[in-house]
């Protein structure tokens, strides 16, 4: 069973890897056997460190997906580096909390833009290689609980979330036929640099753990399993799902 899982050969571009979930994803394909480029504008020598530490394979690529809309010269940069790209990790994305009532445009705009926006056109833009190619392969989106609930303060969040996971079903409808599987993760409550406000606020952080069956935040390493799995040749007939990876938070 364990070679339906083997991610050996294979090459891993994973946005947002240089820390939080993006990395413990990273490290997760890497522990598989793939060989990972890390795409965005933070410094990830720390991902490169972990990865080196297990005899992995990691190149980082500085890009701002936030300020360029030129994703197929990204596209074949990352492509170089190793000759192909077999797996599309979508893991990058911000959140903005504001009350609906005073929500900015800006806070709307940046939201959607990276959320959702660059997900589409990048997913477009690693597709039509493997198109062109008849190579198929693995587009991870990472969607969140908030694809399923209406939450608070984050209305673009929400919106953007929501719209990935409509969109993960919209892209595997498309190109299942081309032997590309386009499925997401939903990461429940987890630790990381975009839940620091909640877990510092004791009152929300005590409701919170209140509500997760397994009592506890999420940790990075805790989404490898199902990135492994929506990337290796065990969900070669899995299209279009959307897996909470959550503490039994959905199941309340």
């Amino acid at each position: 069973m364990t070679n339906f899982f083997d991610l050996t050969g294979k090459i891993a571009l994973v946005t947002g890897s240089s820390t939080g979930l993006g990395q413990g994803i990273a490290l997760g394909l890497a522990q598989a056997g793939a060989k990972v480029i890390g795409l965005g504008p933070s410094d990830a020598s720390e991902t490169a460190e972990k990865i080196k530490a297990i005899d992995g394979s990691f190149t980082h690529l500085q890009a701002d997906l936030t300020a360029t809309n030129d994703l197929n010269n990204l596209v074949d940069k990352a492509r170089e580096i190793y000759g192909k790209i077999d797996i599309l990790v979508n893991n990058a994305g911000t959140i903005r909390r504001q009350d609906a009532i005073d929500f900015t445009e800006d806070n709307w705009d940046e939201v959607m833009d990276l959320n959702l926006k660059k997900v589409f056109f990048l997913s477009q833009a690693v597709a039509r290689h493997w198109v062109d190619g008849n190579t198929g392969g693995k587009i991870i989106n990472i969607a969140s609980l908030l694809s399923f609930q209406g939450g608070i303060r984050i209305a673009s969040y929400t919106a953007s979330k929501s719209g990935l996971a409509g969109l993960t079903k919209l892209l595997a409808c498309e190109w299942a036929n081309k032997g590309i599987c386009v499925n997401a993760i939903a990461p429940g409550y987890f630790s990381t640099n975009n839940t620091t406000e909640l877990r510092a606020d004791e009152e929300r952080n005590k409701q919170i753990l209140g509500r997760i069956p397994a009592g506890q935040w999420g940790q990075p390493s805790d989404l490898a399993g199902a990135a492994v799995f929506l990337a290796s040749p065990a969900s070669d007939y899995i299209h279009g799902i959307v897996l909470p990876v959550d503490g039994g938070w959905l199941a309340r």
